[in-house]
């Protein structure tokens, strides 16, 4: 996901979007112990997307 596109989210959907990515990777993370996953890098791309998510937030915040 964009910077760009996370930009035009409003607040309230972009903290749900990210509680389910969180969740989504917690299960990929579990899944992966369990069998590997076939395209591993996939959770560090799933991680940076989450880091974004947390980083606009956090924009949103000081920018009040």
């Amino acid at each position: 996901m964009k910077t760009v596109n996370l930009k035009e989210i409003e607040t309230s959907e972009l903290k749900e979007k990210l509680e389910a990515e969180e969740g989504r990777l917690h299960q990929m993370k579990l899944n992966h112990a369990v069998a590997p996953l076939e395209n591993p890098s996939q959770i560090k791309l799933l991680r940076r997307d989450i880091a974004r998510m947390k980083t606009e937030l956090r924009q949103r915040e000081l920018n009040k």
